[in-house]
């Protein structure tokens, strides 16, 4: 269990921070800039779930709790050295990416297929699910990034890909089953 009893600790006063395995590294850091994005999808989705009701909420908590799961991730480097952590460190895992593919197809199954691209809007709900998804992009190629000069668990990695698409399928939904979507018209304003 997390306890926190005191939520400054002037420790990152000189621009360091302390990673899952205890090291110190700068903020500005790859692997603190891909789990604080993380941190920034989780709170876009605060937004979303703000519109949401019923089993779209659900999803949409079960998915806040994986993303902390993830920044927790993301915060440990080192994955060849977790049978030796004095707590067993906590990982992605192929299940959860799993879920969201289920998730991804039920929802996708009741839609029709697309003619155009969408642009982001829609319904109050729909337009937060598309911040969440560009914002989930981004965290996705921050992410890479590191993953392509610093060990990160590759179950990490496909959760951050899938999530956008979940977001987007998610966001369709939110349009009255994709009736409102707000669709793209090439050259119309020329």
């Amino acid at each position: 269990m997390v306890v926190l009893n005191k939520i400054y600790t002037k420790t990152g006063d000189k621009g360091e921070t302390a990673l899952g395995n205890g090291a110190r590294v700068a903020k500005h850091s790859m692997r603190v800039t891909a789990y604080g994005t993380v941190d920034e999808v989780n709170a876009t989705l605060g937004l979303a779930r703000q519109h949401a009701t019923g089993e779209t909420d659900e999803a949409l908590a079960r998915i806040q709790n994986d993303l902390f799961d993830l920044g927790a991730d993301l915060c440990r480097p080192d994955m060849e050295k977790d049978a030796e952590a004095e707590y067993t460190p906590l990982r992605i895992t192929d299940t959860q990416v799993a879920r969201l593919e289920s998730e991804i197809d039920a929802m996708n199954a009741a839609l029709d297929p697309l003619r155009s691209f969408i642009l982001p809007g829609g319904t109050p709900l729909a337009a937060q699910l598309h911040l969440c998804r560009t914002v989930s992009r981004r965290a996705e190629r921050l992410a890479v990034e590191l993953a392509s000069v610093e060990d990160v668990n590759p179950a990490a990695v496909k959760y951050l890909n899938r999530l956008s698409d979940w977001f987007f399928v998610a966001s369709r939904m939110a349009n009255d089953g994709g009736k409102d979507d707000v669709l793209w018209v090439p050259g119309a304003n020329r």
